[in-house]
């Protein structure tokens, strides 16, 4: 019997083909459906491949009577009820090395460009203002990146912190002596150890129950004063009216923020009003490569299961 998959979200078309040439299954692609719309004809596939548009929820999951298995093309499942899916016996992956580079290359651009204060700097010079004396930066080359979380992106962001000749520490609860030897880092023992001591703090670690407001004014308190702050991980890794303080109080010298608590973040977001911020519409995945390998990297994992029932990355 054919196995019918369904693309709900844009998928870059070396992923649609690699499903278009496989035997046994069948692909529609309809991206840009209403959730009324995806609710009428889910009941007829038996796999669903999403980015980060498609609502995987419980309205969607009742009427998705064959469905067996929804892939995310990317990393985050916070768009998927994976609880609900288990419920029911339906398998959930995500593609988590297919954007890793994009999301790593994103954090050190955002680095950089607070440590050099680039957007607001570009934008005044093409005003016509010359303001060469109002925007002293700081030199990277010595400073302590302080990393949370050392999965695959964060890995990737301190290879090439070290790269910058910059001293890391990393916390990570499940990071181990022998790991952070090969990675060149110093190990944290508790996430206290790494507020004070952090010239630059980097997150890559998911939103869960556990890391939600991580950053908060208790940690802003504990922080070195002037310190810089990057998320290109996942909203509400930060309690963003805490950052405001933080930044009014002079703790924080800039925050780059790829992610928000509410996206599209609100036009009137009060941090967008300050030029100690840079703030970017997640665009830590948006790269030509990262596009085509999450999308074929979701079409293998899709061949894969229809065939034989093999899962890759299942959560």
């Amino acid at each position: 019997m054919t196995f019918r998959v369904l693309v709900s979200d844009k998928l870059d078309q070396q992923g649609i083909a690699a499903l278009a040439a496989a035997d046994g299954l069948s692909v529609d692609v309809k991206p840009g459906l209403k959730p009324a719309e995806q609710e009428a004809i889910i009941g007829d596939y038996d796999g669903l491949i999403v980015r980060s548009a498609t609502k995987v929820n419980e309205a969607l999951l009742a009427k998705a009577a064959r469905l067996k298995i929804v892939i995310r093309a990317g990393i985050g499942v916070d768009n998927i009820a994976v609880a609900a899916c288990k419920e029911r016996g339906v398998v959930v992956e995500n593609t988590p090395r297919g954007n890793v580079v994009s999301a790593a290359e994103h954090a050190i651009a955002l680095m950089m460009s607070l440590a050099r204060q680039v957007p607001t700097a570009s934008h005044t010079t093409k005003s016509g203002v010359w303001e060469k004396s109002k925007f002293m930066g700081v030199e990277i080359t010595g400073k302590t990146l302080g990393v949370i979380g050392t999965g695959n992106i964060g890995a990737v962001v301190v290879d090439r912190a070290l790269g910058l000749r910059m001293k890391v520490i990393a916390f990570d609860p499940i990071l181990t002596a022998d790991k952070a030897e090969e990675l060149g880092v110093e190990k944290l023992e508790h996430i206290d150890e790494l507020w004070p001591r952090a010239d630059v703090i980097s997150l890559h670690v998911p939103l869960l129950a556990s890391t939600r407001n991580l950053l908060n004014d208790l940690s802003f308190a504990k922080m070195k004063k002037g310190v810089l702050l990057v998320n290109a991980a996942r909203g509400g890794l930060i309690d963003e009216d805490a950052l405001l303080r933080a930044i009014v109080s002079g703790v924080v010298r800039g925050a780059a923020l790829d992610v928000f608590e509410t996206e599209p973040a609100r036009k009137d977001h009060p941090l967008f009003a300050r030029d100690e911020v840079i703030a970017t519409p997640h665009l830590g995945a948006s790269t030509f490569e990262a596009q085509v390998n999450v999308a074929v990297e979701a079409a293998e994992q899709m061949i894969a299961f229809s065939r034989d029932g093999t899962t890759i990355n299942a959560l």
